[in-house]
């Protein structure tokens, strides 16, 4: 039988309170993101090998959403919705980002600072990686082929909206 952990408080995060269940193995906030580490990297029906595969990650530090974790497998959902389990040995706590993978080709600016009317530094395209430096529940900082400014936290798959790490 699988008892559900306790729902605790995380913190407050932009005047709201995020709750969240604690992973039963690495006592880590559930849900959370992470990135893929590597390449190729399995993703199955369950947790364990004896399950079949359901996808193949063959890129490197795209993001996942944690929403379950069992042993050393973790169940995750990609920017899609899809879910799998995957190794934990698999994944990185290292923060990346789809640059507003559901507006199609609607392009986003990266911003001098965290503002409006900053300057633009770059437009990207829907889908593209980013890696997260850090987010202040409105705007995250991040890098991208060699650039870095600041993108509404709203418009990436990989932070939640009010996050603040």
């Amino acid at each position: 039988m699988i008892i559900s952990a306790p729902i605790i408080a995380v913190g407050l995060l932009a005047g709201n309170t995020f709750a969240s269940d604690v992973g039963r193995t690495t006592s880590l906030p559930i849900p959370r993101f992470v990135s893929v580490k590597s390449k190729p990297a399995n993703v199955r029906v369950g947790p364990g090998v004896s399950y079949p595969l359901k996808w193949t990650f063959v890129r490197r530090g795209l993001p996942v959403e944690i929403i379950a974790e069992f042993g050393n497998w973790r169940r995750i959902r990609d920017w899609g919705g899809e879910e799998g389990w995957i190794v934990g040995s698999l994944l990185s706590g290292n923060r990346t980002a789809l640059v507003a993978p559901w507006s199609g080709a609607n392009p986003v600016a990266i911003r001098s600072d965290a503002a409006e009317n900053a300057s633009t530094v770059a437009i990207v395209q829907s889908k593209v990686l980013v890696r997260v430096v850090g987010c202040d529940g409105k705007w995250c900082k991040v890098k991208a082929k060699g650039r870095r400014g600041y993108i509404r936290q709203t418009r990436l798959w990989g932070a939640y909206p009010g996050e603040v790490f």
